[in-house]
C-alpha cells in the first residue's frame, strides 16, 4: 500500500467518522431536541439553551467543518482517478450547501436564538430552523448519491450532462428556499423525513430519464 492508498483510506475513514457526527447531530436537533425544547419546563428549557445546546452546537459545526475537508480530499482523488460522475457532483454540491448553511446561516442565528450574542431572537431561530430543515430534507438524497455514485454500475455515468444540470438547478431552487423561503412539508419531522425520500426519488429520476 502506497501513500497515496493510505491517505485515501484515511480521508474515507475520516469522511465517514465526522460525517456521521454531523448528521447524527443534524437529526438530534431537528428530531428530538426540537420536539423536548416545546415540551421542557422554563428551568429545564434555560438550562438547556445555556449548557446542552451550544456543546451540541460545537460538535455540530465541526463535524461540518472536517466532513467537508475529508470530502475534498476524496473528491481530488475520485477526479484524478477519472471516475468522477453526475451522482458524485450533485452529492458534493448538496453537501457542501449543507456545510455553508451549518456555518453562514444555522451557527450565527442560533447564537442569536440562545441567548449568546444580542438579536431579534425568534426571527433568528425560525431562519436557523428552516436552513436546518433543508439540510435535513438534503440529507437523504445526499448520502444516496455519494453512496450510489462510486458504487453502482451505470450510475451518473454522463458526466455533466443535461441531467446533472436539470438536478443540480432542483437543488438550487431548494437552497434559495433555505434562505429567504418557508418550510412548507418541512413544518413536521414527519413532513421532513416524508420530502426527504421523495427529493431521492424524484433526483434519482432526473439523473437516470432525463
Amino acid at each position: 500500500m502506497d501513500i497515496m492508498e493510505i491517505i485515501n483510506f484515511l480521508a474515507r475513514w475520516g469522511h465517514l467518522l465526522f460525517g456521521m457526527t454531523w448528521i447524527g447531530l443534524l437529526y438530534y436537533f431537528n428530531f428530538i431536541q426540537g420536539g423536548y425544547f416545546k415540551q421542557a419546563t422554563p428551568e429545564a428549557l434555560a438550562d438547556a439553551k445555556k449548557h446542552l445546546a451550544p456543546a451540541a452546537l460545537w460538535w455540530f459545526r465541526w463535524g461540518a467543518m472536517f466532513t467537508l475537508l475529508t470530502g475534498l480530499v476524496l473528491l481530488m482523488g475520485v477526479t484524478k482517478m477519472n471516475v468522477l460522475n453526475d451522482y458524485i457532483i450533485v452529492g458534493a454540491v448538496m453537501g457542501t450547501l449543507m456545510f455553508l448553511n451549518v456555518w453562514l446561516i444555522i451557527w450565527p442565528n442560533q447564537k442569536i436564538a440562545l441567548g449568546m450574542v444580542e438579536g431579534d431572537g425568534p426571527a433568528a431561530g425560525a431562519k436557523a430552523l428552516l436552513a436546518s430543515r433543508t439540510n435535513t430534507l438534503f440529507s437523504g438524497p445526499m448520502a444516496f448519491f455519494m453512496m450510489a455514485g462510486p458504487h453502482f454500475g451505470g450510475y451518473g455515468l454522463g458526466w455533466g450532462s443535461t441531467a446533472m444540470w436539470v438536478a443540480l438547478a432542483i437543488v438550487a431552487v431548494l437552497e434559495v428556499n433555505a434562505i429567504v423561503g418557508k418550510q412548507g412539508t418541512m413544518t413536521t419531522v414527519k413532513g421532513v423525513i416524508t420530502s426527504s425520500l421523495v427529493l431521492t426519488a424524484v433526483l434519482v429520476a432526473v439523473l437516470k430519464l432525463v
